[in-house]
C-alpha cells in the first residue's frame, strides 16, 4: 500500500514579501524543511546520516507550478508522494494546500551522495526499501493512504 507523507507549516512573517504574500524563495526553504522531516519520519534523520554515516541527499532538480498565492498566517498542508526510486536518485512530488484549496506543486529530485568525495552512491538497502514503500501501486492510487507527521 502506497502512502503520502503529510505535514503542516504556517507561513510566518519572514516567509512573505511586504504585501504579506508568500515569497517563492521562502517556499524553497520550507520545502527543504518538509523533506528533512520526511527523512526523519522514515527513520533516516539528516543529522545522523550526515554526521555519522557521511552521506546526504542534495537536491539536483526542482520545479514548481504556482496556482494561487498564499499569505502571512496561512496554515499550509504539504503532501509528499514518492514518484520514482532510482539507483541513486529519488523523485518526489509536493502538493501544497491551504485548507482544501490547492496552492502549488513541485517535482523534486534528490541524489544519494557521499559527502566526503561528493560522488553518487547507491541507496542503502534499508533506505531503498523504506522509500519504495511510498511508491504508488501499479493499479493507481486506490490503496493510497496519507501518513501524518507527528506534530
Amino acid at each position: 500500500m502506497a502512502a503520502s507523507f503529510i505535514t503542516h507549516r504556517m507561513l510566518n512573517f519572514g516567509d512573505c514579501d511586504i504585501s504579506g504574500t508568500a515569497y517563492y524563495p521562502a517556499y524553497m526553504n520550507i520545502l527543504n524543511g518538509v523533506v528533512e522531516e520526511f527523512w526523519t519520519h522514515i527513520g533516516f534523520p539528516w543529522h545522523e546520516i550526515i554526521w555519522k554515516d557521511r552521506w546526504g541527499t542534495p537536491t539536483v532538480h526542482i520545479s514548481c507550478d504556482f496556482s494561487k498565492p498564499s499569505f502571512f498566517g496561512d496554515r499550509l498542508r504539504f503532501e509528499i508522494t514518492v514518484l520514482k526510486v532510482g539507483r541513486s536518485s529519488l523523485r518526489l512530488r509536493h502538493n501544497v494546500f491551504c485548507g482544501e484549496e490547492f496552492r502549488f506543486s513541485s517535482e523534486h529530485v534528490l541524489a544519494a551522495s557521499w559527502l566526503d568525495s561528493h560522488t553518487s552512491m547507491t541507496w542503502p538497502d534499508e533506505v531503498r526499501a523504506k522509500l519504495e514503500s511510498f511508491l504508488p501501486t501499479a493499479g493507481g492510487n486506490a490503496d493510497h493512504r496519507p501518513v501524518q507527521a507527528q506534530t
